[in-house]
């Protein structure tokens, strides 16, 4: 018997030893993902030891305390203020992450506007899809421009043909490929232009949403610029060992679809009953570390990157470009190889690398330096054996 359990615990140990060097070694060589790498949380370890579950609204008292619920009210705090929101009137969550978040906005928008047309670009997040066939509401795609950006003549011409209804708009601060940021302002123009009164824009910032407050011109997105909803992911640019986000949307919205369960103790307002509460303390650890300064400082670090990542491949012969603010480059897809090694996200023609935090322009010189010793291999044409 001790004999079994000595195999088996070897096979274990063999096993995780594998995993944790193949893990290492991806994360190692991958800067085609929106994933920031450079987080030490080993303080906050001892909390993996505890059952913690964020069940029921942050912003009220649960029966189950084995939670972090004052925690995960002061990371909603720092993005709402971020936002620029109304301190009298926000109110949010710590999700699962993007989509969740996205899928919350369009939820609020739906209950808020149960006749309303949901608008997107056709460069908007796969997930957004999916969250609009989840919640069966009725939806017209507009066209983007060639940067990733919303196409605003199209939008206006297409609201302006359903009038009759009320518009759910979902804009994008980040693209997923080319990292295009809608400005809100614009779309919250042509609203009041069209004399649409009844209208909900849930902004997507997973991608920059973290770091928007920093841009130099600033590209209109928060509160201020008129968003009623506003989501961003955690483990993009701030980092976390989970996949996590945050929802921040308006109080007085929320209060409109809440419900009490008594069961818990609380209300039931988010998405998800059961909730990961280390996710809210990763990132509280990480912004009271950080601070707005800290996520400044990152944002122009990985702002000097993509500039200096944009030039050396331009000088290589490679066409590279990026939006404006962003810390995403553009290229025509590379060779296969490459694609592989560096594990860029491709689509259609075009790839991209993308310079979180963590990316240095050592890796950026690693990469140029592939790029200009690989052969371009030459597709053999397919034939039939028949």
């Amino acid at each position: 018997m001790k004999e079994i359990e000595n195999r088996i615990q070897n096979q274990v140990e063999e096993k995780l030893a594998a995993l944790k060097q193949h893990i290492e070694i991806a994360r190692n060589n991958f800067i085609g993902y929106p994933v920031s790498k450079d987080f030490d949380y080993s303080e906050i370890y001892d909390f993996l030891k505890y059952p913690i579950n964020n069940i029921g609204d942050p912003f009220n008292d649960s029966t189950y305390k084995v939670q972090t619920h004052e925690i995960e009210r002061e990371v909603v705090g720092f993005f709402a203020k971020l936002f620029r929101a109304d301190p009298k009137d926000y109110w949010g969550y710590v999700t699962n992450g993007g989509s969740e978040s996205n899928l919350y906005g369009l939820y609020l928008a739906r209950e808020l506007h149960p006749k309303g047309m949901v608008y997107y670009s056709e460069s908007t997040h796969y997930s957004v899809r999916k969250n609009i066939h989840l919640l069966n509401i009725p939806s017209i795609v507009i066209r983007s421009q060639e940067n990733g950006e919303i196409d605003y003549e199209d939008f206006e011409n297409t609201v302006k043909m359903n009038r009759h209804k009320p518009a759910i708009v979902l804009t994008t601060f980040g693209t997923t490929m080319t990292e295009a940021k809608d400005d809100v302002s614009k779309i919250k123009s042509i609203l009041k232009k069209l004399a649409i009164q009844d209208n909900y824009i849930h902004c997507d910032a997973a991608l920059a949403g973290s770091f928007g407050a920093f841009m130099e011109p600033k590209i209109p997105f928060d509160f201020k610029d008129g968003a009623d909803s506003i989501s961003i992911s955690g483990h993009k640019f701030i980092g976390s060992p989970i996949p996590t986000g945050v929802i921040v949307t308006k109080r007085s919205n929320r209060d409109r679809i809440a419900k009490g369960i008594s069961y818990i103790g609380s209300l039931d307002t988010t998405i998800t009953g059961s909730r990961n509460g280390h996710s809210p303390l990763f990132l509280w650890y990480a912004i009271k570390k950080m601070g707005a300064e800290g996520l400044q400082k990152r944002y122009l670090h990985s702002l000097e990157v993509a500039e200096y990542c944009e030039k050396k491949l331009n000088e290589i012969g490679v066409k590279a470009w990026r939006n404006q603010n962003s810390i995403t480059v553009v290229i025509e897809k590379p060779n296969a190889e490459i694609k592989e090694k560096w594990q860029l996200a491709t689509e259609d023609n075009i790839s991209h690398i993308i310079c979180m935090p963590n990316v240095s322009k050592a890796q950026i010189d690693s990469f140029i330096y592939d790029v200009q010793n690989c052969e371009k291999k030459i597709e053999e044409p397919f034939e039939f054996t028949f």
